[in-house]
């Protein structure tokens, strides 16, 4: 199903700037983390969470908007990839709040408050308690990542796919 004259509508304004903006925090979040690792400065690891904060209330934010603003008309394509697409979009906006509240939950349970950028903390809500630390641990860094990771490599090699097999224009909706 390839066209060389295909005329694509754009996601709103809003939609692309969410879009790129979340990437953009993504990416400072587990660039913090990866030098947090490398120096062991608690100041990395604070810049982190927070960002990761910022990452849950962004995606919030986004779902909000993605609900409220008119989507543009889908592009042709089977029903199988169109039923593809909407689950793994579904599956990486729930992962993108599942992240920051799995990390969150994992500091609490450490015992430890969640300092956003030095404008107020998030005290310890729970119990301390290092088994459920643990846990979250092995589903923040493990199970989630992993999976954001998966699932994004799958969108943005379908992305392609459409943009260069397809022909569609299909990642200029996005920019």
């Amino acid at each position: 199903m390839q066209s060389t004259s295909v005329r694509i509508e754009k996601w709103s304004l809003s939609s692309r700037i969410f879009h790129w903006v979340s990437i953009i925090l993504l990416i400072v979040t587990w660039g913090l983390f990866v030098l947090y690792e490398n120096s062991e400065s608690d100041s990395y690891l604070a810049l982190h969470k927070a960002f990761g904060l910022s990452l849950l209330c962004w995606t919030i934010a986004r779902i909000i908007n993605r609900l409220r603003t008119k989507n543009p008309p889908s592009v042709v394509m089977p029903k199988w990839q169109e039923v593809s697409s909407r689950l793994v979009h579904l599956a990486l906006y729930l992962l993108l709040i599942a992240m920051p509240i799995a990390g969150l939950l994992m500091t609490v349970y450490d015992g430890h408050s969640v300092s956003f950028f030095g404008l107020f903390d998030i005290p310890v809500f729970v119990t301390p308690d290092q088994a459920k630390s643990h846990f979250f641990k092995s589903l923040h860094t493990g199970v989630i990542w992993s999976s954001i990771i998966a699932l994004t490599v799958v969108h943005i090699l379908a992305a392609f796919y459409h943009q260069l097999v397809q022909k569609d224009k299909i990642i200029n909706r996005m920019l």
